[in-house]
């Protein structure tokens, strides 16, 4: 069998958890909290980050941060996961659904444009499969009608545009550390804060339950009580001391994975000459994490019989979004099939290949093989 995803263990994040565990301080914000704030701080360049239980409790944060609420309406593709629209929804505002481009499966910004009214607080971009979205024209766009914007960085990890790495270009960053992501502690993320100021003090504030605890712990105030709205938001220094073992192989990881990305687009590209699938596209002025590897098939069908015949042959190959405008929540929200037609083709049509630092390339010779030989094109 051949798995979907294998999340790449170091030798060292045992060594560390047991370091961890000899200090005597096993919650939020400990030694190797610490570090990995640094860590990612200095390698991503980012004024402010700040661990999470999650990259949705990042986006939880940062809904909170720009003071949504109810009637306020936010930009966001509908190819994404749950979590992008449900810090809006549970701020009380509105999640608005636009296209994505078809060759990075991002946004769109020429949809963004149309969809904004005079509700319109902030965009949440999400960059698909660890490729950026066209963030020149987002941070065009958010300037010219006084616009938030929160990058949805949870497949971007360590992946750049123009230079900068994603979840420091908006406003506000949200990264996954996630058991399925390149760099991970089992459930973790991050929010990174992108100005220096006030934001990133309330970020503190609200990531420890609304008091300036922060603050106190620093010997700013003599005391810390209760001060704003927030939660717990605070992964422990366990998990802490794990990422930072993976933060420690940061390009290891990440060469592993472009080897593997690179050796499939070389044996699949004959398919696509013959017009039989689509391979997936990183723009020029983009850097790759490699987080995902997708085809596109012709047809809905014909991505549903390969994926059956991938499994038969023991490749766990898999779709991915259901697009939220289409789904039961969706349609809560006023939205129905056939709004966003090009985001429900891409859909249909889209299927994941196993990609992770486990994976041979004997592995992917494999999978290939498998795929030539569904589609009747001799190897």
């Amino acid at each position: 069998m051949i798995n979907f995803n294998k999340p790449f263990i170091t030798n060292k994040e045992l060594k560390y958890i047991q370091d961890a565990i000899s200090r005597g301080k096993l919650s939020g914000d400990g030694y190797y909290t610490k570090k990995c704030h640094e860590f990612i701080e200095k390698s991503f360049r980012t004024s402010k980050a700040l661990l999470t239980t999650s990259c949705s409790s990042a986006l939880d944060m940062a809904a909170i941060l720009i003071d949504l609420k109810e009637g306020d309406e936010v930009i966001m593709p509908s190819y994404t996961f749950v979590s992008t629209a449900n810090a809006v929804v549970l701020r009380g505002a509105k999640p608005v659904f636009a296209e994505i481009d078809e060759d990075t499966l991002n946004i769109d910004p020429k949809d963004i444009v149309r969809k904004i009214t005079n509700k319109t607080k902030a965009i949440f971009p999400v960059h698909y499969a660890g490729v950026s979205c066209d963030m020149d024209s987002i941070i065009s766009i958010a300037k010219s009608y006084n616009l938030m914007v929160v990058e949805d960085a949870a497949q971007g990890v360590n992946a750049k545009y123009n230079g900068k790495y994603l979840g420091t270009i908006g406003d506000i960053g949200c990264l996954s550390f996630h058991e399925t992501k390149n760099y991970v502690c089992g459930e973790g993320g991050a929010i990174l804060i992108n100005q220096d100021g006030e934001l990133a003090k309330r970020a503190e504030i609200i990531r420890e339950k609304g008091t300036n605890r922060s603050q106190f712990v620093r010997g700013e105030v003599d005391k810390y009580t209760w001060v704003d709205i927030g939660s717990s938001y605070l992964p422990s220094d366990i998990l802490a001391a794990m990422l930072y073992a993976q933060f420690e192989n940061l390009d290891e990881i990440n060469n592993i994975r472009k080897s593997i990305y690179n050796k499939y687009l070389e044996l699949l590209r004959p398919l696509e000459n013959k017009g039989l699938l689509k391979l997936p596209l990183i723009p020029k002025n983009c850097e790759s994490n490699y987080h995902i590897f997708y085809i596109l098939l012709n047809t809905p069908n014909e991505r549903d019989l390969l994926m059956q015949e991938l499994k038969s042959n023991g490749v766990h190959a898999t779709f991915h979004y259901i697009p939220l405008h289409s789904s039961p929540m969706g349609r809560k929200f006023g939205y129905r099939e056939g709004d966003l037609p090009l985001t429900e083709d891409i859909s249909a049509r889209l299927l994941r290949l196993p990609i992770h630092t486990g994976l041979k390339l004997c592995d992917v010779e494999c999978i290939v093989q498998s795929i030539f030989k569904y589609m009747k094109v001799k190897v």
